[in-house]
């Protein structure tokens, strides 16, 4: 176990550019954020109906320093007053966690602190701790625009993946959907938003798979969707959107709720976290929520703010790290496919 030098609590300076948003946090012993900043670019990628990875490694370079800078003052600290840095590894843009991980590192050389290289998907799981205590053996629900698995946690940081999809995740299947609706990127709200005010909901189908599997699979239901639509416009009637959305969002949040409480039970689950960038979706909430409350389940779901990327999930997921001393050298590499149970705390 890592103590600190001081009888003051563990503060991590971490830092988040998987993707499109630039983010930096202080976050003390894995539970408290002290200061969370975000530099969204969705506007600059909206023109192009999506993240261009170019784009987005040029704004994290515009950005970086700056919010840095401006994380540090709002908590009124200085680099001297953090116990290590932090930086998501992967998976993410290749381009993107390079930014993050050059200015971690120059951090972390510069003040003479220990660097901690956190996954992406460990952070969107332990977001939940910021907000209550986990107990374990516990089951997270990962649904974000790249992953959709349900990862089982017998203690703190020890990940295994038992169902993951097949083909697309459900975020990608949500922005493909809105893209045939013609809303703008990002396009899941929009679905969320229609599904939920409709009254009316089209039928469509639900990738159940073979008995007993976790896996997940949204290719078939996309296709459906979109051989409605055409199927609509080749006989010149007219699709009502919004039971359209409703319809494939049942579809999706069926299955999901289905096999999490399926997974809960047969691993005996003392909790279930709902996770990733997907997890701000009402209609899963809801559902999920008035499920797991019908069955005696205990759910943990992080707030809106934490849901999307953002830092102080990845300070939250390095606190395990600085307990157990897994520290990275300066010569650790950024890695678009990390492997989540590959990155998992070693056992003490």
């Amino acid at each position: 176990m890592t103590e600190t030098t001081s009888d003051r609590p563990c503060r991590i300076l971490a830092i988040e550019t998987s993707c499109d948003e630039t983010a930096v946090a202080i976050v003390e012993d894995g539970t408290k954020v002290l200061v969370s900043l975000i530099s969204s670019q969705i506007e600059t990628h909206r023109q192009f109906g999506g993240v261009v990875p170019e784009v987005a490694s040029r704004k994290h370079v515009e950005s970086i320093t700056r919010i840095i800078e401006d994380a540090l003052n709002e908590a009124d600290m200085t680099l001297r007053d953090m116990d290590a840095i932090a930086v998501t590894q992967g998976p993410g843009l290749i381009g993107a966690l390079l930014i993050g991980s050059v200015a971690a590192k120059a951090l972390a050389l510069s003040a003479g602190l220990p660097l901690i290289a956190v996954h992406h998907i460990a952070g969107h799981i332990y977001a939940n701790r910021l907000v209550q205590p986990l107990a374990y053996p516990l089951l997270a629900l990962v649904v974000s625009g790249g992953h959709t698995e349900l990862v089982s946690i017998e203690r703190p940081g020890r990940f295994e993946i038992i169902g993951r999809t097949r083909d697309d995740a459900v975020g990608e299947a949500y922005d493909k959907v809105a893209r045939a609706l013609g809303f703008p990127y990002p396009g899941g709200p929009h679905v969320d938003r229609l599904a939920v005010e409709s009254a009316q909901v089209m039928p469509l189908p639900r990738a159940w798979l073979e008995p007993g599997s976790y896996d997940f699979s949204f290719s078939g239901l996309k296709s459906a969707v979109l051989a409605a639509l055409n199927t609509a416009k080749m006989k010149g009637e007219a699709v009502d959107p919004a039971a359209l959305a409703r319809g494939f969002q049942e579809s999706v949040i069926d299955v999901l709720v289905e096999k999490s409480m399926r997974a809960v039970k047969a691993l005996g689950a003392k909790q279930l976290l709902l996770c990733g960038g997907v997890a701000a979706n009402k209609g899963l909430r809801t559902a999920l929520a008035a499920r797991c409350e019908a069955e005696g389940v205990p759910l943990a779901v992080p707030p809106l703010a934490l849901c999307t990327d953002n830092a102080a999930m990845i300070g939250a997921a390095a606190y395990l790290k600085w307990q157990t001393g897994e520290f990275a050298d300066l010569n650790f590499k950024a890695e678009p496919g990390l492997s989540l149970e590959e990155w998992s705390v070693r056992a003490d």
